[in-house]
């Protein structure tokens, strides 16, 4: 991502925000994991959107008061200090950090405190993320309080606070040319994983070595992490939505269903892809996933900029309702078990959500009350499925069957950008791959 792509969102916020504000984001910390070891590292969203700069514990600070000729931008951040890079890793320090990241100023982190005094002196609003972050929030708060409680030296702190996510948010959803091309070389890498897990699935695998595939071929281009924690859920283990033991044997006769992704530069790739061990759908098996599949793409008719993901939503259910009534898994007539929601026992999730540098991407779904209309550059996704318990009073061929298709769309000016087409779908595909597969184990 170019730095000229931070800077320019950086002043975007600046100018949406009220004159004379000043705008906090603190980056992400460590997580511990356990003792004395910590989670891989992985920086706050909101301080990635705006900087770039990839260290914990460090600040931004933004401000448009009219006492600056321009904006000014200022990051906190850890100090050179060669004992602890010996331990840690590199750092950057103030110095290199204002050169590489085209910031204003930047300061050792052990200046925050003294510094923050100062640049909240005088500004009317502060726009800042409470509760995202409860260090930062006490921090900043008894920063507040000391202003509050140094009028001999006649500073004042803000006297407004204004939540900065109901700007950063609404610039998150849409996604400038740069953000869609990592989402499209994140969507290529984890199509490639999805293919290598389809070619590496049989009889008496585990599920966990089809996770171990994703996750080799996520690093093995460049993507050293998932996105989210990856689903591998085989036999009835699909029809448990976020699934993620990952630790059964699987076997012919059975689909399984993998929903994942990796995480490039910050931004999520989300696919779920659902398929038979034996590389060839049952007829029961096949009229269902051929059910959701017909809901999927019909579905994907109505994104495009005006219309709503409700839209979408409601037309996918009507058709997954009317496919369980024509299989006799539902009774009935089709408006009424839409009013009922019967469905809702076979596809209980909604069809999509928005996508970015958070799987579950920030933005909200409705504006005022109504429906938020699509508009060209937001990404979601698009996920119908079906899902019956081992133990629905169905009849036993339907029982214990777990389906899930869900690809990544970039609303264009004139429809959708289908960031995920080239992951093997349809039943002829998926069986035509793992055929190819088959024939050659044996012939080998």
């Amino acid at each position: 991502m170019p730095n000229t792509q931070f800077y320019q969102r950086r002043e975007q916020l600046l100018q949406s925000m009220q004159a004379n504000s000043i705008c906090l984001i603190p980056a992400a910390d460590h997580v511990t994991r356990s003792r004395d070891t910590e989670y891989t590292f992985r920086q706050d969203s909101y301080f990635q959107y705006l900087c770039g700069f990839p260290e914990p514990q460090a600040w931004l600070v933004l401000s448009n008061h009219p006492n600056y000729k321009k904006s000014l931008s200022v990051l906190f951040c850890l100090d050179k200090d060669p004992l602890a890079e010996v331990w840690q890793g590199r750092r950057y320090g103030p110095k290199q950090a204002k050169r590489q990241f085209v910031i204003d100023m930047a300061f050792a982190l052990d200046e925050l405190e003294e510094k923050l005094l100062d640049l909240l002196d005088g500004h009317d609003n502060l726009y800042f993320a409470q509760g995202h972050n409860d260090e930062a929030d006490e921090m900043v708060f008894s920063l507040m309080q000391s202003l509050r409680e140094a009028p001999k030296q006649s500073m004042l702190p803000p006297n407004t606070l204004i939540d900065v996510r109901t700007i950063l948010d609404e610039m998150r959803l849409i996604k400038s040319p740069a953000e869609l091309d990592i989402m499209r070389q994140a969507a290529a890498i984890s199509i490639d994983a999805h293919k290598r897990a389809m070619l590496f699935a049989e009889d008496g695998k585990n599920e966990y070595h089809l996770e171990a595939e994703i996750h080799h071929e996520f690093a093995m281009q460049g993507a050293k992490n998932p996105a989210y924690g990856t689903i591998v859920g085989s036999g009835d283990n699909a029809c448990i939505l976020h699934y993620t033991e990952n630790n059964q044997v699987l076997k012919n006769g059975d689909l399984v269903l993998i929903d994942a992704g990796c995480e490039l530069q910050g931004y999520a790739a989300d696919i779920t892809r659902t398929f038979p061990v034996s590389g060839k759908f049952t007829q029961a098996q096949a009229q269902l996933y051929q059910l959701v599949l017909d809901a999927q793409l019909a579905s994907f008719e109505l994104i495009k900029p005006g219309n709503t993901l409700k839209q979408a939503t409601d037309l996918a259910v009507r058709i997954i309702t009317q496919g369980l009534l024509d299989l006799a898994i539902l009774q009935g007539e089709l408006d009424d078990n839409i009013r009922r929601q019967t469905y809702r026992q076979f596809f209980m999730h909604g069809l999509g959500h928005w996508l970015g540098l958070d799987v579950h991407d920030v933005g909200i779904y409705k504006i005022d009350g109504q429906e938020r209309p699509l508009q060209p550059g937001m990404v979601l996704t698009i996920e119908p499925g079906i899902y019956i318990a081992p133990d629905a009073t169905v009849a036993e061929k339907w029982q214990g069957i777990g389906i899930r298709i869900e690809d990544n769309l970039h609303v264009t000016e004139t429809g959708y950008e289908n960031l995920t087409q080239a992951c093997p779908k349809t039943i002829a595909e998926i069986e035509d791959l793992m055929q190819s597969t088959n024939q050659t184990n044996c012939e080998s």
